[in-house]
């Protein structure tokens, strides 16, 4: 493989010659002198050549001039070259302060003269040409910031001696309820069921002593949505510990996590997300507020809205008020709401004898749910009597109840949408905007 220099590289290298490959950006063919800012996934350098055209006149004119010019006159949007040319250091150049000088240009791949979106297409009309969309060098940021956010968290896990696993997308009974499963047939006129969670799994590692575990993986929901935070496919983000007390453990991990994630975010992208997206990321401060659901229930009264929902949880419009609350009164991004009614969480959620109340937690974010978090029930009867009050049939939970049978280690953990915390921390309207080939009711495609 030939040498290929990546744009971000230009600048750093002295005066001479490069090779360098990418897509076209723009072209700007004037009549003694042609540009073309050709951008890669690290950046974009602008390419010049000194037009050279036919003249009936002259008879001993350059062909491979004349046959480089004609080329370039001709490029598309897209299309994807490989070039060769002289490195120039120019401050007057206000790509970077670099340009190269073409000496020769490879076309790899040909685009069609007319694109088929704009800068002002609709969400839909991107997301059916989305690989022509990606090529934006914002978007190409979000899926840095992506790396970035993840590898954080993997390496926080890490460092703490967590193992990371990957449980199965297929499973022979629902993961969390029966309600949006997705369900396809299997060997020998068997259903099977696309996880709507790796939560059973993740506690069958307790049982299986793992002590604390991780997965950052796919999971599925049948869920007709079609808000701005709703997915059929998503990524999850998940932990798992052992030997906790309450899930205030748990909290305290998760905050932790999210601080040393979002820190690795600014460090690296600070300057470029303030460049294009307007947004200063804001490291959050330990320990995140913590707010009972009840006393939430009393801030949203005392804004002025009242919460149509009567099964005793917060709607969307509610989230937002409390957030609103938190960072007037603490100046903070996160708040937790705890202590949930055990009517409207799992049923292996842990009950706290002494209230009644579920040992649990969401986590809004600006606003936005993107955590439910608790310690999880671990005594088989009680797990068994709390299911039969959900509605469940203990022969569909058998495999999962196992778990349970043969000892297990009092635990908790949580599961975070990636795709709503980095909408969030960017400010984007929708997950779709952050998520790679976004899955919904209605789009299968790309």
């Amino acid at each position: 493989m030939t040498e290929r220099i990546l744009v971000n590289q230009l600048a750093a290298r002295e005066d001479g010659p490069v090779r360098v490959s990418g897509w076209v950006e723009t072209v700007r063919d004037q009549k003694k002198v042609q540009f073309v800012v050709l951008r890669d996934e690290t950046g974009a350098v602008q390419l010049v050549n000194p037009a050279t055209r036919p003249d009936p006149e002259k008879t001993d004119q350059d062909a491979a001039a004349l046959a480089l010019t004609d080329t370039i006159s001709n490029l598309a949007h897209g299309t994807f070259l490989t070039v060769t040319g002289d490195l120039k250091h120019d401050e007057r150049v206000k790509l970077g302060g670099i340009e190269v000088k073409l000496t020769a240009l490879e076309v790899a791949s040909a685009a069609l003269p007319e694109t088929p979106i704009a800068s002002d297409s609709s969400m839909d009309k991107r997301m059916d040409w989305r690989f022509i969309d990606l090529r934006q060098r914002r978007n190409n940021l979000i899926f840095r910031i992506s790396t970035t956010l993840e590898h954080a968290m993997r390496q926080y896990w890490i460092d703490r001696d967590y193992i990371e696993i990957h449980s199965p997308k297929l499973m022979s009974s629902p993961s969390e309820s029966n309600a949006e499963l997705f369900s396809l047939d299997y060997f020998e006129d068997k259903t099977a069921y696309l996880a709507q969670s790796p939560q059973h799994f993740k506690q069958m590692a307790q049982a299986a002593g793992f002590g604390k575990v991780f997965e950052i993986g796919d999971v599925y929901r049948a869920d007709p949505s079609f808000t701005s935070r709703h997915a059929t496919e998503f990524t999850s983000v998940d932990a798992e510990i052992s030997w906790i007390d309450s899930h205030e453990d748990v909290a305290t991990m998760q905050e932790e996590l999210l601080a040393a994630a979002i820190q690795a975010v600014k460090d690296k992208h600070g300057d470029e997300i303030k460049e294009l997206f307007d947004i200063d990321v804001v490291v959050p401060t330990l320990p995140f507020p913590r707010i009972p659901l009840a006393e939430a229930h009393e801030i949203v009264r005392a804004r002025g809205y009242e919460n149509p929902r009567t099964d005793g949880d917060l709607d969307p419009e509610s989230e937002r008020q409390v957030s609103a609350h938190v960072a007037e009164t603490f100046g903070h991004e996160f708040v937790f709401v705890t202590d949930y009614h055990a009517g409207i969480r799992p049923f292996y959620h842990m009950v706290d004898e002494a209230t009644g109340l579920t040992k649990s937690y969401d986590l809004l974010f600006k606003g936005v749910e993107i955590t439910t978090g608790a310690q999880r029930e671990h005594r088989i009867e009680v797990l068994e009597k709390q299911a039969l009050e959900k509605g469940l049939k203990l022969e569909g939970l058998e495999h999962y109840l196992d778990f349970f049978r043969y000892g297990v280690p009092p635990h908790g953990g949580f599961g975070m949408g990636l795709a709503r915390v980095l909408m969030l921390l960017l400010g984007e309207a929708s997950i779709r905007e952050v998520t790679f080939l976004f899955r919904g009711p209605t789009r299968l495609a790309p």
